[in-house]
């Protein structure tokens, strides 16, 4: 079985299991929670006002690790996306931030998740949502039609991430907002965790990095990229997810401490609309210090490669004179220099690493 049919299965059972009254589950027979929901339910990510006349099927059906809709700051009016809707809480909560003239659509893939997000809204009376069918690599909705974009702990399931956000930044209008929680990872985790297509489904084994997040949401054009944890998960909790999902790889526990966290994901579409658009901002001054050597020059390769995925205008300039690499007091070249700070010195970092200093400088 591949990856997104796992994952679609562990969804649809969790949603019949909601329309039963139990609780549901996102990877396997023994487990009411995933990761993100270790230790935490649903009351304690949402607030108790906020749940009162929400479908008591949508908040059982809730695998979320945050409230995307206070995080998003939505205003009256707004249209909204929200990627992975499941039961429907998170739409149900946005349509009423964004009532009376605004609108949310809810997108997901499983059926069985639509058919109950569908009686949630019949049942819960909501008249300015919609939910389609259809995946998240591939939006059925048009160019520039959404204020927002939201999930939750939902791109952390997808085998293609880059392409969810490019959809993301095509769907959302110039100045819009894409807002989600989602699980991420601060260290690498044992491989053993990452090829078990189950922990995929229970939103740890496709979690992706800290900076590779942050570059990813950047080299597809958006702006004010920031990651803000929320939990950290330490052995304790992942070593209870693992033995209650049947997983094998238990004993690794220990190696993961730490190491995964949920978290708010924030960033924002150029107001010009353009995945490359710069006007306005100052690029990032860009040095590569050394006499021309390979590695010299591979290092050069990196930091050009890093900026032309990340759109930006700016050109990679050669210090190759002694003198001029001596003002900036580095005992080994090459060195790689960003406004004037020095970020490496005797070492090539690769283009996902400078993707990131750039980013942190301010160049996304």
């Amino acid at each position: 079985m591949d990856l997104k049919n796992t994952v679609k299965k562990k969804y649809g059972e969790a949603a019949l299991r909601a329309v039963e009254g139990d609780n549901p589950c996102c990877c396997g027979s023994k487990l009411p929670t995933g990761i993100a929901q270790t230790n935490r339910m649903s009351h304690e990510i949402y607030q108790e006002g906020d749940t009162a006349g929400i479908p008591a099927a949508a908040i059982a059906a809730s695998l979320g690790c945050g409230n995307p809709s206070a995080l998003a700051q939505l205003r009256s009016g707004e249209t909204v996306l929200d990627l992975g809707s499941g039961g429907g809480i998170d739409v149900f909560l946005s349509a009423r931030r964004v009532a009376p003239s605004g609108k949310v659509y809810g997108l997901d893939m499983t059926d069985e998740m639509l058919a109950l997000a569908r009686r949630n809204q019949q049942e819960a009376g909501v008249e300015n949502v919609e939910f389609l069918k259809g995946e998240i690599e591939n939006i059925p909705l048009p160019d520039n039609c959404v204020d927002v974009v939201i999930s939750n702990c939902v791109l952390n399931l997808s085998t293609d991430k880059k392409r969810v956000l490019r959809e993301a930044f095509r769907v959302l209008r110039p100045a819009g907002r894409f807002a989600v929680s989602d699980v991420v990872l601060c260290g690498e985790i044992p491989a053993t965790l990452r090829s078990n297509p189950e922990l995929w489904a229970g939103c740890v084994a496709g979690a992706m990095q800290e900076s590779e997040y942050k570059s990813e949401l950047a080299a597809v054009g958006f702006l004010d990229v920031a990651i803000e944890p929320t939990r950290v998960f330490h052995a304790a909790d992942v070593r209870e997810f693992l033995s209650a999902a049947g997983a094998e790889a238990v004993s690794v526990a220990d190696q993961v401490d730490g190491k995964i966290m949920s978290a708010f994901v924030r960033a924002a579409k150029p107001a010009a609309g353009g995945a490359n658009s710069t006007k306005g901002k100052a690029m990032p001054k860009i040095q590569i210090l050394g006499t021309g050597c390979a590695r010299c020059k591979t290092l050069t390769a990196n930091a050009e490669k890093a900026v032309q995925e990340l759109g930006l205008q700016t050109e990679v300039e050669k210090v190759t004179e002694i003198k001029d690499i001596m003002k900036f007091q580095i005992l080994m070249t090459p060195g790689l220099v960003i406004d004037g700070k020095v970020k490496t010195a005797g070492r090539i970092p690769s283009p996902e690493e400078i993707k990131q200093m750039l980013v942190e400088a301010g160049g996304n």
